[in-house]
């Protein structure tokens, strides 16, 4: 059975980015968000395998929707997508619990071993 993803991003590109890496290799994004808190909605509805989590985004920022969702779910798996020159925020969001982090614009290779990486652990 294809391991599910919820893609959360503010920029819809980055999000058909994403979606296209993952599905092309077997992935099921069974949803989409465009900020933290409908990330969060989602999560509880959705219950997925993994979510992908833009650090920056109106609403509710990334490593917010990270503690938010590990609070109502300590196994939830979460791999932060940051844009370069982001590193003390990818530094709290893994100590948040965050499993591994991608660097944008998406590498399709990198994308693809976070997300292998973090559901095998």
């Amino acid at each position: 059975m294809a391991k599910r993803i919820l893609i959360t991003d503010d920029a819809l590109f980055m999000r058909v980015t994403l979606k296209n890496i993952l599905t092309q290799n077997g992935y099921e994004v069974v949803g989409e968000a465009s900020n933290g808190s409908e990330s969060v909605q989602l999560y509880k509805q959705l219950k997925p395998d993994l979510v992908t989590m833009d650090i920056t985004m109106p609403e509710m920022d990334g490593i917010s929707a990270l503690k938010e969702i590990r609070a109502s779910d300590p196994s939830a798996t979460v791999v932060m997508c940051t844009a370069m020159g982001q590193k003390n925020m990818v530094v709290e969001a893994i100590q948040a619990g965050a499993k591994d982090f991608i660097v944008k614009p998406f590498q399709p290779d990198r994308v693809l071993e976070a997300v292998n990486k973090a559901l095998a652990a």
